[in-house]
């Protein structure tokens, strides 16, 4: 199985398996039916497992990040911790408005949050180290140098090998690295997701940090399997670009599947190709983290690192972009995701 050196030294798979797609985020799960896909993944070679402390169901009546997902990918620790090169996040605190708590605070990173999140997630986990470590989202009221000083006191402690970044604008992954090495940034890219190419992936490439790409399949929609019944019912029936902008966005879509039927290849194998030679074209390293369900799907997914686009496919799959309508931004918030505090 190939592999993909990042940042830092840090080595995983080249394909990574983002771990929320067996969470309740896009509809119901059953354990058993998850702990198989992911021990199809490790299996096959995708030994770089994403999760992240607030994925999963939160306990009734509670606040904070649930953390249900850290304690099913446990299971497949128990067993198989050598052969898992393991990254989870934290930093969005999943808190939501109680009695007597009308303002939660929806993202901490002070040193005090740091050190319980960090405890808390090898806890759930049930392992000594965390490969590599996220800010999932910073903390707009603690400068971020102060937030991943506290981060990298833990890998002083040994509690975490490498720190990574979810969401960060250019400049604030500058200042981070220059408090403490950062070997990955995860961030929302994928053929109808580009504003990170504008400013942060750019700045990656020149400070030698790789880049993990987070829904790089359009939260499926890239993919063309989905229905527009199985999307009313979870998160992404809500957002702009699926939900209000369905039939807008089968434009978009076309494009990919053109590409597609001319390779002989699924659209998902075309969107994950598409990064990997977006990457190779600037001399960023990329390991695209896709979840799934389904084993087939998995093993799919893997083979887009053989499938070679040509120019003419590359230049026809830039123009995707140019079609898609609706924000990629899953909240009101302009200011959750990168592009929005630029």
């Amino acid at each position: 199985m190939a592999t993909t050196l990042l940042g830092d030294g840090l080595e995983t798979s080249i394909l990574g398996f983002g771990a929320m797609a067996v969470t309740h985020v896009y509809g119901g799960t059953d354990d058993a039916a998850a702990l198989a896909v992911l021990n199809a993944a490790v299996d096959a070679g995708i030994t770089f497992i994403d999760t992240a402390d607030v994925y999963g169901a939160p306990a009734p009546g509670t606040n904070g990040p649930a953390g249900t997902n850290e304690q099913l990918i446990s299971r497949l620790l128990a067993d198989r911790r050598d052969e898992v090169t393991l990254a989870t996040k934290f930093g969005i605190t999943g808190r939501v408005p109680l009695p007597g708590d009308e303002s939660p605070k929806p993202t901490r990173g002070d040193a005090a949050y740091v050190r319980d999140s960090i405890d808390n997630s090898l806890r759930r986990l049930r392992t000594d180290v965390i490969d590599l470590w996220y800010l999932h989202r910073r903390d707009p009221d603690v400068p971020i140098e102060e937030t991943v000083a506290a981060m990298a006191e833990h890998v002083a402690a040994g509690k975490v090998r490498h720190l990574g970044l979810s969401e960060v604008t250019a400049s604030e992954l500058r200042a981070a690295h220059a408090v403490h090495p950062i070997a990955a940034v995860q961030s929302e890219w994928s053929l109808w997701s580009r504003d990170v190419e504008k400013n942060v992936v750019p700045t990656c490439a020149e400070l030698g940090i790789g880049f993990v790409p987070y829904s790089p399949l359009g939260r499926g929609f890239l993919t063309g399997t989905l229905t527009r019944k199985q999307v009313a019912a979870d998160i992404r029936g809500n957002t702009t670009r699926i939900g209000d902008n369905w039939d807008a966005n089968q434009r978009a879509l076309q494009v990919i599947t053109e590409v597609a039927t001319r390779r002989e290849a699924t659209n998902a194998q075309v969107a994950l190709a598409w990064l990997y030679a977006s990457g190779r074209r600037i001399g960023l390293p990329v390991v695209p983290i896709p979840g799934t369900r389904s084993t087939t799907r998995l093993l799919e997914n893997l083979a887009a690192a053989d499938l070679a686009l040509d120019d003419a496919d590359l230049t026809q799959l830039d123009k995707v972009v140019d079609a898609v309508t609706g924000s990629r931004n899953i909240v009101a918030d302009p200011a959750w995701i990168s592009s929005g505090r630029e």
